[in-house]
C-alpha cells in the first residue's frame, strides 16, 4: 500500500529542490531511532548516501542517537560514528546544550525528532536549547516536521513563571497539541529568536483523522522514540502518565505496557477505580480502564505483585475528542488520597537533575496540581476552573503557528 503520508525527511530526500539551499552547507542532524523514513531506513544513513549533501556531524538527545539509554538522568557519550567517521555529540551527556565547539561542526543543524505531544518530553527542550545556540552563533536549524501522534487536543495546566526545567522548555500545557516544526515556531516568537529557521512540512497528514487521530495508523510503521515509548497507546495516555514518575507508583517500567498502566504492591486498584467513578465520572470518558496485576522486573517496585490499573485507548471505547489522560490520571491520584489520606503518594528523590523541588511539582510545572489532589475539600470543579483558562489561552496564543488544518 502506498503512503498518503510524508514525513518532512521523506520529503527532503525525494525532492532535490529542497535540498538546493543546502548545498555547498556542512549539514548536522538531531535525530533518535525513530528518525526513520518511510522504509525504515535510519535518517542519518539516508542523508549520508545523498550525493549532494555534506553531513559533517550528529547530534543525540536524551536516551542517544541509537537509543541505547533506558532511564532518565543515564547519560550518553559523545563518540565517532564508525560507518561516517563524523562526531556524535551527546545532549544528554556532560551538557543539555550545545557548547560553541558543537556548534562550530556545521552550518545548517537539520532536526527530525519523533515528539510524543507532551511537554514534559525533553526532545522538545533540546529543540528550545538547539534554536537558542543557532541564534546565539549565526546557524541555520530545519525541523524535518513529524506528526503529534497524540493530535491535536490539548490539556492541563500550563507552566508557571520560574518552574522551567529540562522536563519544562516553556509555559504550555501538558499535552500542547503541536508538531515540532510548529513549537520551533513558537519558541522563536516567545523567546525573540533572531534566527534562519525553516520548517520542511509533511504532506498529507491530517491530524484529526481516524484511526489513528495524530498518528497515520495502518500507514507508518511506530519505532520507539524513548525506550519506554512503545506504541500508539502508550503516547495517548503519556500526558497523564508520565506523571507517576513522581509519585510512588509503578508507572509499568519494567513490563511489556510502561506508561499505560500504574500500580504498586500495597493498593486496592477496584476500590481505586470505583472512588474515581464516584468522584469525577465525567474524567473517565473515552477509554476503558481494568484491573490488572503484574511485577515489574525492573524499576519501582520490582519483583513484587502490583495490583494497579490498565489504560485501553486502542479499542472501539475510545474516542479522541472526549479522552482527557492528564485528568484521569489526576483522578487516580486523588482518589487514593480520599481512601488512604497519609499513603506516601508522592516520590522525593533527584529528577531530571533538580534536587530541591518534588518530581511531581516539576513534571506538572507548578504545585497547582498536587495541591489538589491533597486538599481534602478539593473538587473537580475547582481543578477545571484553574485548567480551562490555562487550555484556551494557549490555543489562541499557538493558532498562528499551526502548519495543518
Amino acid at each position: 500500500m502506498t503512503s498518503s503520508i510524508q514525513f518532512g525527511i521523506d520529503r527532503l530526500l525525494a525532492d532535490p529542490a529542497l535540498r538546493r539551499p543546502l548545498a555547498g552547507k556542512r549539514i548536522a542532524l538531531l535525530a533518535h531511532p525513530a528518525s526513520v523514513t518511510a522504509d525504515l531506513t535510519h535518517s542519518l544513513d539516508a542523508l549520508a548516501a545523498l550525493p549532494d549533501l555534506k553531513l559533517s556531524a550528529a547530534f543525540g538527545p536524551q536516551h542517544g542517537l541509537r537509543g541505547d539509554k533506558q532511564d532518565n538522568m543515564v547519560e550518553s557519550p559523545d563518540f565517532r560514528d564508525p560507518q561516517l567517521g563524523i562526531p556524535v555529540f551527546s545532549l544528554y551527556g556532560e551538557v543539555r546544550r550545545p557548547t560553541a565547539a558543537m556548534m562550530d561542526s556545521f552550518d545548517v543543524l537539520l532536526v527530525d525528532l519523533q515528539d510524543l505531544g507532551c511537554r514534559i518530553y525533553t526532545f522538545i527542550t533540546t529543540l528550545r536549547y538547539v534554536l537558542e545556540a543557532a541564534a546565539q552563533n549565526g546557524k541555520s536549524v530545519w525541523v524535518l516536521d513529524r506528526p503529534n501522534p497524540a493530535g491535536r487536543p490539548v490539556e492541563g495546566l500550563s507552566l508557571r513563571d520560574g518552574w522551567e526545567s529540562f522536563v519544562g522548555a516553556g509555559a504550555m500545557p501538558m499535552r500542547h497539541g503541536l508538531t515540532m516544526g510548529e513549537l520551533g515556531h513558537w519558541f522563536i516568537a516567545t523567546l525573540q529568536l533572531d534566527v534562519d529557521y525553516r520548517v520542511i512540512e509533511m504532506s498529507g497528514w491530517q491530524p484529526d483523522a481516524a484511526p489513528g487521530y495524530g498518528w497515520p495508523l495502518g500507514e507508518r510503521t511506530w519505532i520507539n522514540p524513548s525506550p519506554n515509548a512503545p506504541n500508539l497507546w502508550m503516547a495517548r495516555a503519556y500526558a497523564g502518565t508520565v506523571m507517576l514518575e513522581g509519585t510512588t507508583l509503578s508507572e509499568g517500567r519494567g513490563t511489556t505496557r510502561p506508561l499505560e498502566i500504574f500500580g504498586a504492591p500495597d493498593i486496592d486498584a477496584r476500590a481505586i477505580l470505583g472512588e474515581m467513578r464516584a468522584f469525577a465520572p465525567h474524567w473517565l470518558a473515552g477509554c476503558q480502564l481494568r484491573e490488572i496485576w503484574f511485577e515489574p522486573t525492573f524499576h519501582k517496585h520490582a519483583g513484587q505483585l502490583c495490583n494497579g490499573l490498565q489504560i485501553h485507548v486502542e479499542g472501539p471505547a475510545y474516542d479522541h475528542a472526549a479522552f482527557r489522560p492528564w485528568r484521569l490520571q489526576a483522578l487516580a491520584f486523588k482518589a487514593i488520597r480520599r481512601l488512604w489520606p497519609d499513603y506516601p503518594l508522592w516520590r522525593d528523590f533527584a529528577y531530571e537533575y533538580e534536587h530541591d523541588r518534588l518530581a511531581i511539582d516539576l513534571i506538572n510545572g507548578s504545585p497547582l496540581l498536587r495541591e489538589w489532589v491533597d486538599d481534602p475539600a478539593s473538587t473537580p470543579e475547582q481543578l477545571d476552573a484553574l485548567t480551562i483558562v490555562d487550555e484556551a489561552a494557549w490555543q489562541a496564543v499557538t493558532a498562528e503557528f499551526l502548519l495543518y488544518r
